[in-house]
């Protein structure tokens, strides 16, 4: 698995799409927090914190991420070489995994940078240091576990089709679903609104981010990464069949 996983990493950045998800990632994130006018300019909040930070992150990865995952599997199909891969001395889990990790680690060096955004928040603050850290620090965790699922989810719609762009839109399609879909759902059924609210991530997340790091929460996200997995593992083996 450590080789596939080297040869992922090594394939985002021996091409410009390692180098351009950072990019985008950053520059996004950039103008919305320090640049645009709106709710979102840290400089004009008002209050020394990150959430803003937080709050378009999981956005701008809906599509981030599944550009990134789109080719993991589908480019396999496309090009012939799946069959190949399966007939390498790996387990299904171990090559699913050698992908999961490769997208993982692609995001996670996204997320780096961002660190310098606590640093100019805490001396911005009135009086310096004027940051709830346990918060931060919370909300950091819940995005590398909203991160972890979305990579599952982008890995397991690049299993359905030899096409990137379906993979890419279908992808983007669970994601939203997944992250708003229940929350938005949920207003409709006042007596189960809070059930069915719970099983969106968006739930979660913001649960996360108040700096209180819940079993349930991350059960939750941990659940939802293998259940895409397993659905990946479980889509490979029929392509083996």
């Amino acid at each position: 698995m450590k080789a596939l996983l080297i040869r992922e990493i090594k394939s985002f950045f021996g091409s410009p799409i390692g180098y351009l998800v950072i990019a985008l990632f950053l520059t996004l994130n950039g103008l919305f927090l320090w640049i645009f006018d709106g709710q979102y300019n840290i400089l004009k909040n008002g209050f020394a914190d990150l959430n803003p930070f937080f709050t378009v992150s999981p956005w701008i990865l809906i599509f981030l991420i599944p550009a990134v995952t789109m080719r993991s599997f589908s480019d396999e199909k496309k090009l012939g070489t799946l069959e190949l891969l399966l007939t390498k001395p790996l387990s299904l889990w171990q090559i699913v995994n050698g992908k999961f990790f490769g997208a993982f680690v692609l995001i996670l060096i996204a997320l780096i940078p961002t660190l310098l955004y606590v640093y100019i928040v805490y001396t911005l603050g009135m009086p310096e240091g004027n940051l709830d850290l346990g918060s931060t620090l919370g909300s950091y965790f819940g995005l590398l576990f909203l991160v972890g699922s979305y990579t599952a989810i982008g890995i397991f719609t690049s299993t359905l089709s030899d096409n990137q762009i379906v993979a890419f839109l279908l992808s983007v399609f669970l994601c939203f679903v997944f992250y708003f879909g229940f929350q938005g759902i949920s207003h409709y059924f006042k007596s189960i609104e809070n059930f069915i609210a719970s099983l969106g991530m968006d739930y979660h997340y913001k649960s996360m981010s108040r700096g209180v790091l819940d079993t349930r929460d991350i059960l939750y996200f941990s659940s939802v990464t293998y259940f895409f997995l397993l659905l990946t593992v479980f889509q490979l083996k029929s392509a083996k069949l």
